[in-house]
């Protein structure tokens, strides 16, 4: 009953804004000062959401709004997302069973997944997979499947360069520039396994059945939740991880770290093996702001 009231109370505020008068430009999102931390469990009916503001910012490739909190204690940094998805997509790539075949095809379906981007560069940039620019991010990938059963995200480092490599991803940008960008790991061990069956059990099988991430992989805390049409996603991390491959958040004043938050799913649309979706065709918002207040 209360996220009921919570939904209906935001869907409330989204109408009443003027999309074409949103700020696309460095819109800032300010952290506040807790003393009670939420608890990370998709739900953020808990007073200390219902106390922030939320800040609106329109996903590119969907056209969603994704409102956006932010709070932060002593030693770690809290965020919520909440965005409207008319349709839950919990599975990636299932084995199902083909009968003709005789064995196990991957399946069509995608999972939701929410994606936040940090530049960790000592300038502003466009953090764009097509950005002109070279940088290096620090990127925390929720996924419905594979990281939300364990409650974490995938904690991830992103970098485009004007030089090719062997796992580079050859892109162009705008102006018809050659960009490479290299998608990597942090180093630990990933909040799922990988399953192959190598005999029929059962004609419908989870790929990727849930495990404990260990190492720097460990370090973003995550639980999404989806009700009536939309996802609620929770994330906690510390400020400091200790570890080089993510971005450090220092609480001294003036400090602002520019990121970006996008939805790669399939927005909305039910798993049709027969048409193609829009899973990974994703792109990283406007450009946003964070500072501590």
């Amino acid at each position: 009953m209360k996220r009921t009231l919570h939904i209906a109370l935001v869907f409330s505020l989204l109408l009443s804004m003027s999309i074409s008068n949103m700020a696309f430009a460095e819109q800032r999102l300010i952290s506040t000062k807790v003393d009670t931390p939420p608890v990370i469990d998709g739900d953020i009916n808990e007073q200390t959401w219902q106390a922030i503001k939320p800040v609106s910012i329109k996903d590119q490739a969907s056209g969603n709004v994704i409102l956006l909190r932010s709070v932060y204690t002593g030693d770690k940094v809290y965020f919520s997302a909440w965005f409207s998805d008319s349709v839950k997509n919990p599975l990636h790539k299932p084995w199902i069973w083909d009968k003709d075949k005789e064995a196990y095809e991957t399946g069509a379906h995608r999972e939701d997944t929410f994606v936040f981007k940090w530049n960790m560069m000592d300038k502003k940039v466009d953090l764009s997979n097509f950005s002109d620019d070279s940088y290096t991010a620090d990127v925390w990938y929720w996924k419905a499947n594979r990281t939300n059963p364990a409650g974490y995200a995938d904690d991830k480092n992103q970098e485009l360069s004007d030089s090719p490599s062997k796992k580079a991803t050859e892109l162009e940008s705008p102006a018809g520039k050659k960009r490479f960008l290299v998608r990597r790991s942090d180093q630990g061990k990933p909040a799922y396994n990988e399953f192959k069956p190598t005999a029929f059990t059962k004609a419908f099988i989870d790929r990727y059945p849930e495990s404990t991430p260990e190492g720097s992989r460990a370090d973003v805390i995550a639980k999404g939740e989806w009700q009536g049409g939309y996802w609620t996603i929770e994330f906690e991390r510390k400020l400091d991880t200790g570890h080089n491959d993510d971005v450090k958040f220092d609480l001294s004043k003036g400090k602002e770290y520019l990121f970006g938050v996008s939805i790669f799913s399939l927005y909305g649309r039910p798993h049709d093996p027969n048409s193609p979706n829009l899973y990974g065709r994703g792109r990283i918002s406007e450009p946003l702001l964070l500072s501590f207040q």
